[in-house]
């Protein structure tokens, strides 16, 4: 399905998180038109996120959200899974240290676990799914991206948000709190899943 240029004034990101949003609008990279947040929509409530998976909660913030705006919704749902948890914190990252828990309190929660657990293997990903919803709720495309790497026995640097500064991807010595801005957005999992929304948003949402 295309949709002509004029047809979508704007896109609203599913976020009111300003680090989410910036890092979104980098990678979207230059679209021809405004990328804003639900900043922008003091009325809409929070959707809650009740879906067991990833992909289940990006598709109904979507909808939900462009249902309450009536424009072209971006949302996604991404977590941390960790082997020695047993895939911990999974859907649950964002609520893993409990309602109202800081990402200090989230990231100081994961390496308390795992320093209890005494175990050798550190192996983790990262999981990004990405749904995109016209503003009569329809779902036009769904994207995904993973980044494998490993947790960091501490804390380190402090660009980005969430687990970044424990998170170490394949490849590198830093972690994605150390990296460069430049680095994570080719090869974080948010960067792979909104690399390939960009592509369809390219080539069938504008003619």
């Amino acid at each position: 399905m295309k949709f002509v240029t004029s047809s979508i004034s704007r896109l609203v990101i599913a976020t009111r998180n300003p680090g989410k949003l910036n890092e979104i609008r980098v990678l979207l990279g230059d679209l021809p038109l405004p990328v804003v947040s639900l900043m922008e929509f003091k009325d809409v409530v929070t959707a809650e996120e009740l879906e067991p998976t990833y992909e289940g909660n990006a598709v109904s913030k979507a909808k939900y959200y462009s249902g309450g705006t009536r424009e072209f919704v971006l949302a996604d749902d991404s977590g941390l899974e960790v082997e020695a948890l047993n895939g911990a914190p999974g859907v649950l990252s964002a609520r893993y240290a409990g309602p109202g828990a800081s990402d200090q309190d989230r990231r100081n929660q994961l390496l308390t676990e795992l320093r209890n657990l005494n175990s050798l293997s550190r192996t983790a990903r990262f999981v990004c799914w990405v749904a995109l919803a016209a503003p009569d709720q329809t779902i036009l495309q769904i994207t995904r991206g993973i980044c494998d790497g490993t947790i960091s026995d501490e804390e380190r640097g402090t660009s980005g948000f969430g687990y970044d500064p424990v998170f170490i991807p394949n490849g590198y010595q830093g972690t994605f709190g150390e990296l460069s801005e430049n680095i994570k957005n080719q090869i974080s999992h948010r960067a792979k899943a909104i690399a390939a929304m960009r592509s369809y948003l390219v080539g069938d949402l504008f003619v």
